[in-house]
């Protein structure tokens, strides 16, 4: 295990037992605990993107502002939705992003998970051409968006422009060479993880993915993986790509961890259906002491096969307790997973 960061999901709720009450209230701790975790020694800070749901949405903002106050550790997303995006204005906003935190950016994409309302990027004035699927959508505004992030120029320049332009065709500005490579694909299978290595995209896996092959959640996704560097290795990338895989984690160090996760809960995984056609393997939630969890991690083959941790926190509880979630794994169990 290489790098060890976390995933917000960013919820708030209005509810008094909510330490974020407010949209304002979770993109400030959101800052706060990106600041905090670097302090630590945590190498990513990453968050969730959902539309029409309290829970974080526009992400480029919250992007520069944490890269601003940061100075080492990735900022990325796990995952923004293709579906809802213009790719030419989401390649500038994540240009600015990336400059300002010095190439930090490491920006997760994919065609999106269930939604709050019915086909929502309808509402954001895109729809799937004759013949497409939206998921087929998300892929072209994705492909889109790889290919202007080349930074080779495409636009015909006004021969009358109100500032000179340089010679040639004109690209989007700003632009921030490497970030091409530091686009991530979210997989929920096999063959989407196979797509993302043919495209030269680094693999996100998270805590579900379609139920493949009846097998444990981790066997299936360590299965995924290596089909993903199998299809990389196929397509002939120079680089070596990177795969995260996000899991939710928590050390039980003291009475108030016990409180919150010591009663037992998740602890095999569980099968659910994201639509009609789409049976999903949902993987299991880890909570024990440390010594109990480096063993259980320890037999997790994604994990072993990952180069990335994320740990997803619970934002609502507030920045210090998190500060404490990610404190407790990165001095009590990561070391004992290779991480330093």
């Amino acid at each position: 295990m290489k790098k060890i960061g976390f995933l917000s999901f960013g919820h708030w709720t209005p509810s008094s037992q909510s330490a974020t009450r407010s949209a304002q209230d979770v993109l400030l701790q959101s800052i706060d605990l990106a600041v905090a975790a670097e302090e630590l020694g945590a190498d990513g800070a990453y968050f969730r993107v959902h539309h029409f749901a309290r829970q974080l949405s526009s992400p480029f903002p919250l992007l520069a502002a944490v890269g601003a106050k940061t100075r080492r550790i990735e900022i990325g997303t796990g995952v923004i939705d293709m579906r809802y995006e213009n790719p030419l204005y989401m390649a500038e906003d994540a240009g600015a992003a990336d400059l300002i935190s010095g190439g930090r950016l490491q920006l997760g994409i994919s065609r999106g998970s269930p939604e709050q309302v019915i086909e929502g990027w309808r509402y954001f004035g895109y729809a799937p051409q004759e013949g497409e699927t939206d998921a087929d959508m998300g892929r072209r505004h994705t492909e889109v968006l790889l290919d202007v992030l080349r930074g080779e120029g495409f636009a015909k320049p006004n021969p009358q422009p109100m500032f000179p332009n340089p010679p040639g065709l004109l690209r989007l500005e700003p632009f921030s060479d490497g970030l091409r490579e530091r686009i991530w694909w979210g997989s929920g299978s096999n063959a989407t993880a196979e797509w993302a290595a043919k495209m030269g995209m680094n693999l996100q896996s998270s805590t579900l993915k379609d139920d493949e092959t009846g097998e444990p959640f981790h066997v299936q996704q360590a299965k995924q993986i290596r089909a993903y560097r199998e299809a990389w290795k196929a397509a002939g990338h120079t680089r070596t790509p990177r795969v995260s895989v996000s899991r939710s984690i928590f050390a039980l160090m003291n009475d108030m961890d016990r409180a919150y996760f010591g009663r037992g809960g998740q602890e095999g995984d569980s099968i659910g259906f994201l639509d009609e056609k789409t049976r999903a393997i949902f993987g299991r939630s880890y909570a024990g002491e440390p010594d109990a969890l480096v063993k259980q991690l320890a037999q997790d083959e994604a994990i072993a096969e990952a180069d990335t941790l994320l740990l997803t926190v619970p934002n609502q509880l507030g920045v210090e307790y998190n500060v404490h979630v990610i404190e407790s794994i990165l001095k009590h169990v990561a070391p004992a997973l290779g991480w330093h």
